[in-house]
């Protein structure tokens, strides 16, 4: 699918570049234009015709027959020069003895058309040398690239390009799938989400965060209630999954919203579900029930973690301002791991709608490749809702 689209894109500019450059040389007919003669004319057609045969040589011995007229008119002279360039755009610059920025983007687009994908980067050098260029040649050079199998120059050069658009982010997650950089593969990916909010790619972005080697449970949870906030939960699994998360780490209130909205939209309607749910509240009311011995525990702990819990606790409850306070304190005693406190003091503030707030805690998640991962991606949500 990608091949074939890029294939469109690119063609069309070549296609259009090579097009631009023959208009006005198509204007020599048999009544000719004023200031031409039949001794000129004549010939200028036929180069034309032979250059569209692709007989370039027989075209240039045509353009010379008529440069040989004697007492050349100023319209004759600015009419074989056209001719000539007509000749070169379409040999590429191969013949003629002509070069500058409109026959340098037809040797682009030749080179394009015949496959030589390797002549085609290389003509970067030619495109530099007479200012041509530009973004839109950069972007059929980047799809060279990614054609001549050089996945990783690919990247590579569309990143260091600046390169940016819908397009030239595909090619960079596709090249980087290919080329298995999943770091390039996630950064394209991550901005194609932020540009486009569009769910086929948070689908893609959840799956390969969930692909993600040596995940933590509590890592698990965060990418499963991204999901969760998305709307974006495919199966009972989903459902059963993240409920089960909540479940185990004590946070009742959220298994039970959870399982509640599985039902409502009718993905849980089987005996299963009901003991889900059944579970989730009783998890719930133990929760509420040793709320006020867990506070004193967790404020009486050595460590934050238990305050942490606590502040998810009170997040599931509604009570986002006690949550961002336990969470903060949780951290200034220290934690096993800081990437999952400054996570949930991330979506705690979210809750609190301090989203500014929620996006430095976010982007403070770095301590390791999978918390900075998790925190990204929770920043991703708050920056596009």
């Amino acid at each position: 699918m990608i091949v074939k689209k890029l294939r469109a894109i690119a063609v069309a500019l070549v296609v259009g570049t090579a097009a631009a450059a023959t208009v006005g040389t198509l204007t020599i007919t048999p009544a000719y234009a004023a200031g031409i003669r039949p001794a000129v004319g004549d010939p200028l057609k036929a180069a034309i015709s032979a250059a569209n045969d692709g007989n370039y040589s027989e075209a240039m011995a045509k353009v010379k027959e008529a440069q040989s007229v004697g007492g050349l008119s100023p319209e004759e002279q600015k009419t074989i020069a056209k001719v000539k360039e007509f000749i070169a755009v379409k040999s590429g610059g191969t013949v003629g003895g002509l070069m500058n920025a409109t026959v340098a983007k037809a040797r682009l687009a030749n080179d394009w058309h015949a496959r030589k994908y390797r002549d085609v980067i290389n003509d970067a050098d030619l495109l530099r040398k007479y200012g041509a260029l530009d973004g839109q040649t950069q972007e059929v050079i980047a799809q060279a690239y990614y054609m001549s199998g050089d996945y990783q120059g690919c990247a590579r050069y569309v990143r260091d390009n600046g390169l940016s658009g819908k397009d030239m982010l595909e090619l960079e997650m596709r090249c980087g799938y290919e080329a298995h950089d999943s770091a390039t593969e996630r950064a394209a990916l991550e901005e194609l989400v932020v540009t486009t909010k569009s769910p086929e790619y948070w689908n893609q972005l959840l799956k390969l965060s969930q692909d993600s080697p040596h995940l933590s449970d509590e890592e698990s949870l965060d990418i499963y209630k991204v999901r969760y906030l998305l709307g974006m939960m495919n199966s009972p699994e989903d459902y059963f999954t993240l409920a089960t998360y909540d479940i185990l780490y004590g946070l009742g209130d959220d298994a039970v919203a959870v399982v509640q909205k599985g039902m409502q939209a009718k993905v849980l309607n089987d005996s299963r579900s009901q003991r889900l749910l059944a579970t989730a509240k009783k998890t719930q009311a133990d929760e509420h029930a040793g709320l006020a011995a867990f506070e004193k525990e967790a404020h009486g702990a050595p460590n934050g973690d238990k305050l942490v819990k606590l502040g998810l606790q009170y997040a599931g409850m509604g009570r986002y301002d006690d949550a961002v306070n336990a969470i903060e304190q949780g951290l200034k005693k220290g934690l096993t791991s800081a990437d999952d406190g400054e996570i949930a003091l991330g979506q705690a503030l979210l809750g609190a709608g301090r989203k500014d707030d929620a996006l430095r805690a976010f982007s403070k998640a770095k301590q390791t490749p999978n918390g900075k991962m998790i925190g990204t991606l929770w920043s991703i949500y708050a920056r596009t809702h």
